[in-house]
């Protein structure tokens, strides 16, 4: 997985996680990738800093990296736990969703692929939805 830092035109920076370079592209090409706070998919990379400690300017109580390491292992194996016991949807997530909430399918847990409009949609309705905090991809390209 590779993390870019992204713009939208409205200067709001958010992060978004692909695949690979060639990923981003297809997608942002495709206008899927879109602002999390506004909507808009006209999207480009941000200009990223680098992290660099100087002397006396570190934080005493910023997490050390293998803390972080080992924190982000423990949210990947909580996560794989909540997948393993849940049913890939892929696209149909929110129409599945909505289903289910409006009794016109079973009740079971799910997950797959939804667009900021459609998760907003469930949102407003009353449709318990969460994203999931670490990228997913379809069963077929996990690894």
């Amino acid at each position: 997985m590779i993390v870019f830092d992204l713009r939208c035109p409205s200067g709001h920076v958010f992060e978004a996680w692909f695949a690979s370079s060639s990923a981003y592209a297809e997608q942002r090409a495709a206008e899927q990738v879109e602002c999390p706070l506004c909507g808009d998919r006209s999207i480009e990379k941000a200009v990223m800093a680098p992290q660099i400690a100087a002397k006396g300017n570190s934080r005493p109580d910023a997490p050390s990296p293998q803390a972080i390491k080992a924190a982000l292992a423990q949210l990947a194996q909580a996560q794989a736990k909540a997948l393993e016991t849940s049913t890939w949807v892929g696209t149909a997530f929110a129409d599945r969703a909505r289903a289910m909430h409006d009794g016109d399918a079973p009740v079971a847990q799910i997950h797959g692929q939804a667009s900021l409009a459609e998760a907003k949609a469930l949102i407003e309705d009353g449709v318990p939805v969460a994203p999931l905090p670490l990228p997913v991809v379809p069963p077929k390209l996990a690894n």
